[in-house]
């Protein structure tokens, strides 16, 4: 039976995506007992992260300040609005280096099953920061599951009702792949979406 202690760093570490008993116990022992130093500085930069992070009143992802650096960077086009479910993925559109709009971030997705609905995504307010007068495309950029396309079409639907063009990423064969390798449910959607 293991200590109280370490089984709370265990259990600690398990609240991470991706990471079970095993990887867990392992990254506990590791840190314990190799890197102790490191283990001190991930606990010293999540209190710091705990303590300073906040969402954006604009957008809502996670900054410092009460507007991001991004919604506030006067080279942005504030004519496009792109909605993400999560700040990985406005990491990711930014890494493309393809689009230069401002962002909202949903902070989750649509499932009905697990209780979160609208009101837990913030729908009231992306609403009312794309009827802002100044945002002339809402471009969907919710991921392809499931729960991301229910939550692009409740989103297209009300966005729709108050008048706005809605645009929804597209989704298709990755450049560069070969067909034989491509789910078919992606080669399914880039034939209807063919251009």
């Amino acid at each position: 039976m293991a200590e109280p202690a370490l089984e709370g760093l265990i259990e600690a570490l398990r609240r991470l995506p991706g990471v079970g008993p095993r990887s867990a116990q392992r990254m506990a022992w590791h840190l314990l007992q190799h890197d102790r130093a490191g283990a001190a500085r991930i606990a010293d930069a999540l209190t710091a992260a705990l303590s300073k992070m906040r969402h954006c009143t604009r957008c809502h992802t996670f900054t410092e300040s009460d507007v991001c650096a991004t919604c506030s960077d006067p080279r942005r086009d504030p004519t496009q609005l792109a909605v993400v479910e999560t700040p990985a993925d406005q990491a990711a559109l930014e890494r493309s280096g393809g689009y230069k709009g401002l962002y909202f971030v949903l902070m989750g997705r649509f499932s009905p099953l697990d209780g979160v609905g609208a009101a837990d995504l913030g729908a009231g307010r992306l609403l009312d920061r794309a009827g802002d007068g100044v945002v002339r495309e809402v471009i969907l950029a919710t991921g392809f599951s499931a729960e991301g396309e229910l939550t692009a079409q409740a989103l297209m639907a009300a966005l729709k009702a108050r008048g706005l063009k809605v645009t929804r990423l597209a989704r298709g064969v990755p450049a560069g792949s070969e067909l034989e390798f491509v789910d078919l449910g992606t080669i399914a959607y880039a034939l209807v979406d063919r251009r």
